[in-house]
């Protein structure tokens, strides 16, 4: 097993056009909240609580084809706010730049119900998961891949995991394949009992390796290493898979990007004590895995973030990368707020540029960047007052979509 090397701690230096999928489109309202001709940021909800006949819809993922379709997907709960239960996976499409949305559309194992994971935290053992009739499909992770094609992976009962292929923008989708074989990779350094993939979209290497990052997890209190995230890849757009390296023993959730020099940068949700967010480095995308990194500007509440290349404009040049999550160091979930987008110039180490998204509740986030430069947002928030009565802020109330610029960020 590869040993777990010491973190470094890096500091902060000197700073309707409408569509017709099922023959319907849904209209939203679409209000600036920045009056500028050259900065902006909307926001439109594009999933609520308790609508549609589900208790709440959580966990983003949002990618931009490459004829610019946006498809917004997140994990639709049936009966409970629960992680696991009756779990389905829903989409909604825009070719319009994120204006408009077509209904959502459930997608990802629509076939045989698989089994329930036999395996469970001892945290969640004495919470209401659902019966042993219900199924969990979770964490739906989209790559639009160069050639038009869009990949999907997700898993079932946090324990296996499958792949399907769009190849019209999202508006229909292979037969789902098992892929849990190339997770078996890890096993040897981490006998899991629970893997995810993501949250939030994985990615499309400038070589055609496909990349997806997945968290494993074992219950087992005596195993030598509970917890770890790496990647799985595909050389051959999706026709068989294999398990990389582990990147970062002890984190959770992670997150990829291209640099600009071809190297990839994953990034961790994690526990450590300094609350600082984890990367690591990797030259070709799923193995040697560089030293886990603290990032002092990345501050870590134990949620799931979102990070993006984005090519520059003329007023911010060159190649940068964007960063989203609850800009907060407390760990309790009802400590969710404030979700801010954070730019850095120089591959992730510094994070001089930060502006507050969501004044308020709001958690798990993912980020993707439309071919005229406009960035998108697709995040957890809350409402006041809410639509469910809690003894606490609330953060999962809706799922909500931001288009902003880096004209907007950077002022």
């Amino acid at each position: 097993m590869k040993a777990m090397l010491p973190f470094i701690s890096i500091r902060l230096r000197n700073t309707i056009q409408s569509l017709c999928v099922l023959g319907v489109v849904t209209a939203v309202s679409f209000v600036p909240l920045k009056a500028s001709e050259k900065r902006f940021l909307n926001k439109q909800v594009l999933f609520e609580e308790q609508s549609d006949g589900y208790s709440i819809y959580r966990i983003p993922g949002i990618v931009v084809t490459a004829k610019g379709t946006v498809l917004a997907y997140c994990e639709a709960r049936k009966f409970r706010p629960a992680d696991r239960g009756e779990i389905e996976i829903h989409l909604r499409r825009s070719t319009d730049g994120g204006r408009t949305f077509s209904p959502a559309m459930q997608v990802a194992h629509t076939g045989p119900r698989l089994p329930r994971n036999p395996h469970m935290p001892e945290s969640k053992r004495s919470k209401d998961m659902g019966g042993p009739e219900e199924q969990t499909v979770n964490n739906p992770v989209a790559i639009a891949g160069n050639d038009g094609w869009v990949h999907m992976v997700y898993c079932v009962e946090y324990y296996r995991a499958f792949h399907m292929v769009s190849k019209d923008d999202g508006v229909s989708w292979s037969d789902p394949v098992e892929i849990t074989y190339a997770l078996d990779t890890f096993r040897g350094d981490l006998d899991w009992q629970a893997i995810a993939s993501g949250p939030g979209h994985a990615i499309q290497l400038e070589n055609g390796r496909l990349v997806v990052p997945f968290w494993m997890a074992s219950y087992d209190e005596d195993a030598p290493l509970r917890k770890a995230t790496g990647v799985i890849y595909s050389d051959d757009n999706g026709a068989s898979w294999s398990g990389g390296e582990i990147a970062i023993p002890g984190g959770g959730e992670p997150n990829l990007a291209q640099l600009a020099d071809g190297r990839v940068l994953l990034t961790s949700r994690n526990s450590h004590e300094r609350n600082r967010r984890l990367v690591s480095y990797s030259e070709d995308g799923a193995t040697n895995w560089s030293t886990p990194q603290l990032v002092e500007d990345l501050l870590e509440p134990g949620c799931m973030a979102g990070i993006t290349a984005h090519p520059g404009t003329d007023e911010v040049p060159g190649h940068v990368l964007l960063f989203s999550n609850p800009h907060t160091t407390k760990r309790k979930h009802s400590a969710r707020h404030d979700v801010t987008i954070k730019l850095s110039h120089d591959g992730g180490l510094t994070w001089p540029v930060q502006k507050k998204l969501e004044n308020g509740p709001s958690a798990y986030s993912d980020l993707a960047v439309m071919p005229d430069g406009t960035i998108l947002c697709f995040y957890e928030s809350g409402i006041d007052p809410p639509i469910v009565q809690r003894n606490r802020d609330w953060a999962y109330a809706n799922l909500t979509l931001a288009r902003f610029n880096l004209e907007w960020l950077n002022r």
